[in-house]
């Protein structure tokens, strides 16, 4: 009886032995796929982190600075969960709400400023009535120079005002006739500060249309500005035409510091009419002269680039102007000016064995009262004029004279500046409206 009794009981304790081996190595086997499969957990919980690190500091920075600058890659994820990105619904969310409110407020800030440069313009324009006013009513030298001064400097602060204003949507508000490049570079060399050292090329008879002429002006005249500005006080702004087959081209050269290869980019992009969206993307305090040449040349149709090429060391602005834009300018009659020479129309001069000299009449003197001859037949009185009117100072008198073996140069102290011309200029109005109210006097 014991001898089974042992042999089961021995059975059931190898049974018991080899269930609890089992058991332990099961045991051993769960803890160590456990240990696994938390590793893993915690593995894809730091990966999640430094994918939430990499979107929060690099990617939506990226994607708001793109919408802006369109040079700007946003980057993609670290890690690619199932071959996709985890966030790439949350990230086209987000560009399209700041996409949209970055529009919204760009429109605002449009339109408020557009309103409040309109009223500039217009307070503007009426400062420059009043001085033009001024100008003709004043001849002294030094009250006219100090009006000229305030007319450059309202000259400047319309300028800048009427940029403004374009980069907001508006118009350049001006129309003007079809005007020569000399005159537009002219006139826009008087709306820059520096503008004694913009060396103005030779007059040439290729014009602007109408339509263009106001903008072809301020866009020339922000260049101007930009190569005045950045570049030595006293080195020049040189100003040429160069033809083309299909347009003409207006080149500026300065001798200022240059440009570096990502200021060049994102001229370029400026150039192309992309900065007109935002103001806010153009700096602090905002630089919107190429952005306004931008909105300009896609509206009226010229190209403005430009490049480290100049050959003075700086920058060289090429504002191209296709041949829809320009046409031929009407050459003027000559005006006949009483002077030591020829007379001005060919067809005037009668053959003649000796030429003759036009010499104007003698200054006038002061008329005497006229003498008392009677009635005539009507009963109209009869008088005798005893001096010359005064506008009889623009008779001529054709004397012959023989031609001068050689012309002599004058020697006259005629001062050219500005100033002493402009105050010539408004004696001699004065002088001429008063010799036409003699006349009218005289004749009534």
């Amino acid at each position: 009886m014991e001898y089974p009794l042992l042999t089961a009981a021995l059975v059931c304790v190898s049974l018991l032995a080899a269930a609890f081996a089992l058991l332990l190595v099961r045991q051993r086997r769960v803890t160590v796929n456990t240990g696994r499969r938390g590793e893993q957990l915690l593995a894809e919980l730091r990966a999640r982190e430094e994918e939430g690190r990499h979107l929060l500091h690099r990617r939506l920075p990226a994607i708001v600075e793109a919408q802006t600058n369109q040079a700007v890659t946003v980057p993609g994820p670290l890690r690619a969960f199932n071959g996709e990105d985890p966030h790439r619904e949350l990230l086209v969310a987000i560009s399209e709400l700041t996409g949209q409110t970055r529009r919204d407020a760009a429109e605002s800030a449009a339109a408020t400023l557009r309103a409040m440069m309109r009223t500039v313009q217009n307070l503007a324009g009426e400062q420059q009535v009043l001085i033009s006013a001024m100008e003709e009513h004043h001849d002294d030298p030094d009250v006219l120079d100090g009006l000229l001064g305030l007319d450059h400097a309202n000259s400047q602060l319309g300028r800048r005002a009427q940029a403004t204003a374009v980069l907001c949507g508006s118009w350049p508000g001006l129309q003007r006739s079809a005007a020569t490049l000399t005159d537009v570079v002219r006139g826009a060399t008087g709306r820059i500060r520096d503008y004694v050292r913009v060396q103005i090329p030779a007059p040439s008879d290729t014009a602007v249309v109408s339509q263009a002429v106001e903008p072809v002006v301020l866009a020339v005249a922000e260049l101007l500005d930009n190569g005045a500005r950045h570049s030595q006080p006293g080195s020049p702004v040189h100003v040429s035409f160069q033809q083309a087959h299909n347009g003409l081209a207006i080149v500026i050269d300065d001798a200022g510091v240059g440009m570096t290869v990502e200021a060049v980019q994102r001229a370029g992009w400026l150039l192309e009419g992309h900065g007109g969206q935002d103001i806010a993307a153009l700096g602090v305090p905002p630089r919107i002269g190429f952005a306004v040449i931008g909105v300009l040349s896609r509206r009226y149709g010229f190209r403005v680039s430009v490049d480290m090429r100049s050959p003075f060391g700086g920058v060289r602005a090429v504002l191209f102007l296709p041949s829809e834009l320009l046409t031929r300018a009407a050459v003027p009659a000559p005006q006949e000016v009483p002077s030591l020479a020829a007379p001005a129309s060919p067809a005037a001069i009668t053959p003649s064995p000796t030429p003759h000299l036009r010499v104007p009449a003698p200054e006038p003197q002061p008329a005497e009262p006229a003498e008392e001859l009677g009635t005539t037949a009507h009963g109209l009185p009869r008088r005798r004029r005893r001096a010359p009117v005064a506008g009889a100072a623009t008779t001529t008198l054709s004397v012959p004279v023989q031609p001068p073996a050689a012309p002599e140069p004058a020697e006259s102290p005629v001062n050219h500046s500005p100033v002493a011309t402009a105050t010539a200029w408004q004696r001699g109005t004065r002088q001429g409206r008063a010799s036409s109210t003699d006349d009218e006097r005289d004749f009534q």
